[in-house]
């Protein structure tokens, strides 16, 4: 067999299939498989979202080819929903429309960044992050978010890791894997970090719809009467929308980059598929408060897992927000791949451990959007379970309540 490309055979798998594997042993005498390990709404899209869908996938004209930016309809709703959530003027000629926001990251990297440049990412990192770049050749140099900063990055850190190779630095809040949300002053010093040092800052805010009540206004950068030069923010509408199969991203960038993104875009997939862009025009202006029941929903989902783990000996949740919990398990010294291993063959709770993020052996990440709140007390008597019942990880005793 002829050889694959180097830097693709270098790049690890994505872990998720790796978990439900495992929750595919379970014997189920325990009651349903949860899955907890892969980011999902756990509910249906609005009615009037499903109608249009099907609509529009039935209209043989969004069959066709379309804008490769997007449809322009949904180009200009996003750019007003851009300009309510922050305050500033942003119009259509900032908005380009993805198959996702993997998309969105994948086109901005190949637009910012090519072999052989580094880019800072926040660790732990979302893991297609990573992959992304090792396969474009750039280095993914990780920048730490430790616990007792409560995985917020550091501005100072940052610059003293920024040499000549590096183009860009990475910034995701509400965060995943964490659910760390950044400040507002934070993420202002590291744009202003960016701009100083000539490089650009890209900031990922897939799970912007479900920041706590007060924090509705995200940050400050896009307050003004243009986009900041060197900003590229990414967004994705399958998690407030309720529709990650039908593959909706954004990216918002400065006009005149839009050219450059256009070829990247045109290379990769011409257009985001068109039936869904169609349905979404509509739904960003008429689903406004189905979007905010949701948000208020997923909040009191997060104060019951919150609950949860504050009666859970052994187990501390070290971060909490938007769909993530990220918690140090009571194994000692077990690799959290083994932790996770047996959490979902053994008690049917799949979750993904810390280090397919880059982060610590102590740690796992557990989804929480994925189920209801019967489904986080299941998780609950779960984890209790595994800390108590002997054979769960028989090189370690469970910490002390």
């Amino acid at each position: 067999m002829p050889t694959l490309n180097p830097r693709l055979l270098d790049t690890g798998s994505p872990p998720i299939p790796e978990i439900q594997e495992w929750g595919a042993r379970y014997a189920s005498n325990g009651g349903t498989l949860l899955n907890m390990c892969q980011a999902v709404p756990s509910h249906a899209p609005a009615p009037g979202m499903l109608e249009r869908l099907a609509r529009a996938a039935g209209d043989p004209r969004a069959a066709a080819y379309g804008p490769i930016l997007g449809e322009p309809d949904l180009r200009r709703a996003y750019a007003t929903e851009l300009g309510r959530v922050y305050g500033g003027l942003v119009n259509a000629s900032h908005v380009a429309i993805t198959a996702g926001c993997n998309q969105a990251y994948f086109v901005t990297m190949m637009a910012l960044a090519q072999r052989g440049d580094a880019v800072l990412v926040p660790t732990p990192w979302y893991f297609n992050h990573q992959m992304t770049l090792n396969m474009l050749g750039v280095e993914p140099r990780p920048l730490p978010c430790r616990a007792e900063r409560r995985f917020v990055p550091d501005p100072d850190e940052a610059e003293a890791l920024i040499d000549d190779r590096v183009r860009a630095i990475v910034l995701v809040t509400p965060n995943n894997p964490t659910g760390a949300i950044y400040p507002p002053e934070v993420i202002a010093r590291f744009h202003a970090l960016c701009r100083k040092r000539g490089i650009w800052l890209v900031l990922d805010e897939t799970y912007r719809d479900f920041l706590p009540p007060g924090k509705e206004r995200p940050h400050g950068l896009l307050s003004g009467d243009e986009w900041p030069e060197n900003l590229v923010q990414l967004y994705s509408f399958s998690k407030s929308f309720a529709i990650p199969g039908y593959r909706l991203g954004a990216i918002g960038a400065p006009a005149s980059a839009m050219s450059e993104l256009t070829k990247v875009m045109d290379c990769v997939q011409i257009c985001a598929a068109r039936a869904g862009q169609i349905a979404l025009a509509w739904g960003l202006g008429a689903l406004d408060s189905w979007r905010l029941a949701n948000r208020a929903g997923m909040q009191a989902r997060l104060e019951v897992v919150r609950s949860a783990f504050s009666r859970l000996p052994g187990w501390e949740l070290q971060s909490l927000g938007a769909y993530f919990a990220y918690v140090r398990h009571p194994f000692k010294n077990t690799s959290a791949w083994k932790v996770a291993e047996r959490l979902a063959s053994g008690h049917g709770l799949m979750c993904l451990p810390g280090p397919a993020f880059a982060g610590e052996e102590a740690h796992l990440r557990i989804a929480f959007a994925n189920v209801d709140e019967t489904g986080i007390g299941t998780m609950e008597e779960r984890l209790r379970a595994a800390s108590t019942r002997t054979g769960v990880c028989p090189q370690e005793v469970p910490l002390p309540a």
